[in-house]
């Protein structure tokens, strides 16, 4: 039965009471959903370009934010890579808002199969392990760990699960969560697609344990920053069978949980200080704006008035009104003005 070692030091716990703290105050407050959905777009294209890029994806954040926008014709592996993440998310995202995500075998290895899609032949796709594997350092190209034999793989990953469903009212959920996540770096349980797969299942975790700003969420980004640390705390060095009596899990939740305040505290600068109020609510001539710039990627004077029919002077207001909300900025002069999503 798996029982991980750590220990609640004085940073621990800090960090748990400000991680509580500040999901309580995003949670509370309320915006238009078309900030929000603009918010998640953004955050879907941070979670992407980190968490392929930890794995050594050499595509810039530009090069994300284009392909998330408009897929290409022939699609490389580095850019299969970014849309396999990015439709992860989305499907993981509308899960969580329907209630249906529970930790399972069965869920970890649908989002391997997600991430790892026409990289990987078929039978190493969403399936565990059938080979021995051996990781090697990233920066150096040496190897550094060798995880559990083949035949260990599916008992270890069944009782993670177990441990972590078994013990959701006894643990704190950001304990949990950071020990679920380290301990399926342990174990390794794919030929590909671990660590995309394990900040996934990471994301649903804390999502389903209350974080309601999940889709706003991207903590992948705090590791890509210092990717060097990253791997030096969540992953172990050596022989597992050496070292499974000797792993404490504590560092690494101390770092899980500063990663999150990091996150949660870009969250809080990104969204606009606007309540739903008269001043900020959108109407439906609004909606169609922002609905119409997602589909084509800017929207002119001449296409909003074939949309509504409303007056030159209150399309003016109109554009006005979300340009002072943040949502959109104005490019051009005069007859060549339009309006693109303003960028977060």
């Amino acid at each position: 039965m798996f029982q991980p070692q750590y220990t609640i030091t004085d940073r621990l716990l800090a960090n748990i009471k400000r991680i509580s703290s500040l999901v309580h105050e995003l949670n509370n407050k309320r915006f238009p959903n078309v900030v929000l959905l603009e918010l998640e777009r953004s955050a879907r294209e941070v979670s992407s370009f980190a968490s392929t890029s930890i794995e050594g994806n050499p595509l810039p954040l530009t090069e994300v934010k284009r392909i998330l926008k408009s897929e290409p014709v022939h699609i490389r592996d580095s850019e299969k890579e970014i849309l396999n993440y990015n439709q992860s998310l989305q499907d993981l995202n509308q899960q969580l808002k329907e209630g249906e995500v529970k930790l399972s075998i069965h869920l970890i290895l649908n989002i391997q199969k997600q991430v790892i899609d026409g990289l990987l032949p078929k039978f190493e796709t969403g399936f565990l392990r059938e080979k021995p594997v051996i990781v090697n350092d990233p920066r150096i190209g040496q190897p550094v760990y060798l995880p559990p034999d083949v035949t260990d793989v599916k008992p270890l990953i069944e009782d993670l699960v177990e441990f972590t469903n078994n013990n959701k009212e006894s643990i704190d959920p950001l304990i949990l969560a950071g020990i679920f996540h380290k301990q399926m770096v342990i174990i390794h349980p794919f030929m590909d697609g671990n660590g995309r797969t394990t900040r996934l299942v990471t994301k649903a975790l804390l999502a389903a344990m209350g974080l309601n700003t999940f889709n706003l969420f991207s903590f992948e980004n705090y590791y890509n920053n210092n990717v060097t640390k990253y791997f030096q705390t969540v992953g172990e060095f050596g022989n597992y069978y050496e070292l499974v009596e000797k792993i404490d899990f504590t560092n690494w939740l101390e770092y899980f949980t500063e990663g999150i305040i990091d996150e949660l505290l870009r969250v809080q600068k990104l969204l606009p200080e606007i309540a739903l109020s008269p001043e900020s609510e959108l109407q439906p001539y609004h909606l169609k704006i922002l609905e119409f710039i997602q589909k084509k990627g800017f929207i002119s004077d001449s296409d909003y008035v074939n949309l509504t029919g409303r007056a030159k002077a209150t399309r003016a207001l109109d554009f006005q009104k979300l340009t002072e909300l943040g949502l959109i900025e104005r490019r051009g002069k005069g007859r060549a003005t339009y309006y693109v999503l303003k960028e977060k």
